[in-house]
This record gives structure tokens, C-alpha cells and sequence, in this order.
């Protein structure tokens, strides 16, 4: 035997001892084929150390890979003040990289917080948090204007849904039209046309294109992520503090509302117009437990620069649009959204069971 291979033999495998396994380098920082590299936190919200953090305010970590979402938890990343340290109780959020530890109610006012991301968040991989993340931060008086509800990838559709999406021809619609965990059979009346790659397919009524859970890879992940996405953005919604509640009783017809967060305990009935008036930073959360009710020939509009892609109506029932009716922003239902004949939207539709259309026109947000 030669000593030379047999001397680089060993070599070889003391080295892979040391060094301990191999993985894949398709995800999760695994530097294509190298080793795993164990996860860090790039940034945080509040900056570490900030003051005057308004009282509605989350903790928010950016990792420099992608997380398991699962070991995200209120164990693993964590919120206290005081001494001995008190746990404020909380929701973690992840997605697109980013955890977000989220009060159940607001903070303090003029208090200290602590944030503590522990090793026992891993990786896509399974490798641990290089080491106990840490910052903190110290609350003003006043809770400050809410922030936009982070889609991560279910911005890339202006129709989402799970279980079905239906359109009586011909609806016009702008974007791209994504259904998951259900099949393209489920998708009818828009006469798909697949694309060469099975990725996705096409259709004369959509300025975009369309994606089912059983297309070609890789749609099926991409849809299983968009969906996920979509729950997360329901909770987020869901779980903002509100500034107003009970408005008009679950009636709103003919008011003008100013960005802020608004919760009613109820379904929500929008008989006549109703106007959302401010700058194009302002942000509008409806909170609605039951159904939204928007009727026949009603026009939302937005004023004073408002944005239609800062609009969220988070509704815990089915949501639906009357005849002619137009409506504003992003819809997020937790059962069905149903346009009826020629009603429009200039918003995203994004339903957690099916979505039903009547000739309607969707047309996805301005940037």
C-alpha cells in the first residue's frame, strides 16, 4: 500500500470527524455543500437601547438565514421588564426571516423592556442560534401610528385562497391568482391555459399568472409558503392593539376614518360610501369578528394620499362585496370573500376557504 494515500485517507477523515457532518446547500446557510453555519440576528425593532418606542410596539428580529418557524416561540424569544425580570405574555410571529414577538396588550408607559432570542431557535437545518441575542429598549407615553401588516409572499398574489377560486366570465383581473392546498381543477370558469413548464398557467382574464398547489415544482412549495404566509398576516392583523371600537354600532355607512387600528366585536355593514382619508403613510386596520357587509352600489374611496396597499380588512367571517359595489385594500378572510355582479376592488383578496367572482374587476395595489 502506498503511505502516502493511506496517510491522506486519514487525514481526510479526521478532518470530517472534526468538522462533523456535511448538508445540503440548497437552504439554511449551509454555504452550497459546506457546513451548516449557525444562524445570527442582524437587526432588531426597537434598536437596542431606543427610547420613546411607542406603547404599541413589537420586538422584531431579522435573521441571516432561514429560520424553523416552529422553534419561535414565547419560550425561545422572549419579553420582560422590571427586577426580578416579569414575563409580558405575547404571540411570536415568523416569516420571510423575521420573528416578531407581539404583546396581547399594550406595553407601560415610561418602562424598561428587555428581548432575549435564545439558543433554542434553529435554523431551516437544525443549527442553533449562535449564541443568546439580547437587546432592549424603554417605552414613551403614547402608542404611535400602526405599522403596515407584513404579507410576506402572499404580496406576490392579488387572488389567494384555499379551497376554490371561481370567476362567472369575464372578470378582469390584475396580478397573479394563486390557489393551495387545492388543485387547478378548483379553479373554474377563467379557461387555463398551462404554460409549457407546468408552473403555472394562464388565462384571457388575467393580466398575470396563475398558480395551483398540484403545478410543477417549484409552485407547490411556493404556494404551501404563500399560504402560510397569508394565516400569519390574519394573525398579525388580528392581534393589533385598537385605538377605536364599536364604531357606529357595526355600522359605518357615510363616515370618513382617519388611519388608526378599529375593532368591532360584531359583523360590519357598510350601507352607503365611506371615505378613508389620510397621507399615503397612514395605515388602516378593521378588526371585524363576524362578516363584512359591503352593499350594493357602495364606493369606498381613499383621500388626502392614502394608499390602497396600507388598507387591511382583517374579518374573522366571509366578506362580501355587493353588485357594482367598490371597495379598497387588502382582504383578509378567515372563511370566503364573494364579489358579486360588478363589483371591484383595487386591493388583494386573500381568503382562507374559497373566492367567488361575478365579472368583477381586481387590480392589485400601487407599490
Amino acid at each position: 500500500m502506498n503511505p502516502r494515500v493511506l496517510i491522506g485517507s486519514v487525514v481526510f477523515w479526521s478532518l470530517a470527524l472534526a468538522c462533523g457532518p456535511v448538508t445540503p446547500g440548497a437552504d439554511g446557510g449551509t454555504g452550497g455543500g459546506g457546513m451548516a453555519t449557525a444562524p445570527t440576528i442582524l437587526s432588531s425593532v426597537p434598536m437596542p437601547n431606543a427610547l420613546n418606542v411607542g406603547l404599541n410596539a413589537n420586538a422584531q428580529v431579522t435573521f441571516s438565514e432561514r429560520m424553523n418557524g416552529t422553534t419561535l416561540t414565547p419560550a425561545t424569544f422572549t419579553l420582560t421588564s422590571g427586577t426580578p425580570a416579569v414575563a409580558v405574555a405575547g404571540t411570536v410571529l415568523y416569516s420571510n426571516s423575521r420573528a416578531t414577538f407581539r404583546p396581547n396588550a399594550a406595553l407601560a408607559p415610561n418602562t424598561r423592556y428587555t428581548a432575549t432570542v435564545t439558543t433554542g431557535a434553529q435554523s431551516a437545518v437544525g443549527v442553533a442560534l449562535a449564541t443568546h441575542f439580547v437587546f432592549a429598549f424603554t417605552t414613551g407615553t403614547v402608542a404611535l401610528a400602526p405599522l403596515p401588516v407584513n404579507l410576506g409572499t402572499a404580496e406576490n398574489f392579488v387572488v389567494l385562497a384555499k379551497t376554490g377560486i371561481s370567476t362567472v366570465p369575464a372578470s378582469v383581473i390584475t396580478g397573479n391568482v394563486g390557489l393551495s392546498p387545492a388543485a387547478a381543477t378548483f379553479i373554474t370558469g377563467f379557461s387555463l391555459s398551462a404554460d409549457a413548464t407546468n408552473v403555472f398557467s394562464s388565462s384571457p382574464q388575467v393580466t398575470g399568472q396563475i398558480f395551483a398547489a398540484d403545478y410543477a415544482v417549484p409552485t407547490p412549495t411556493n404556494m404551501t409558503t404563500a399560504i402560510s404566509d397569508m394565516e400569519l398576516a390574519f394573525t398579525d392583523a388580528a392581534g393589533r392593539p385598537a385605538a377605536v371600537t364599536e364604531l357606529g354600532a357595526g355600522n359605518i355607512g357615510g363616515m370618513t376614518l382617519t388611519g388608526g387600528v378599529y375593532n368591532w366585536g360584531t359583523g360590519l355593514l357598510i350601507p352607503s360610501n365611506l371615505t378613508l382619508n389620510g397621507s399615503a403613510t397612514d395605515v388602516w386596520i378593521l378588526q371585524i369578528a363576524q362578516d363584512l357587509t359591503i352593499s350594493n352600489g357602495v364606493q369606498i374611496s381613499l383621500t388626502g394620499g392614502a394608499l390602497a396597499k396600507n388598507v387591511f380588512w382583517q374579518v374573522s367571517g366571509a366578506i362580501s362585496v355587493g353588485t357594482t359595489a367598490h371597495a379598497e385594500g387588502v382582504m383578509l378572510s378567515q372563511t370566503a370573500i364573494t364579489l358579486s355582479t360588478g363589483a371591484s376592488i383595487n386591493g388583494r383578496l386573500l381568503a382562507q376557504s374559497a373566492i367567488n367572482l361575478d365579472t368583477s374587476t381586481v387590480v392589485q395595489p400601487a407599490p
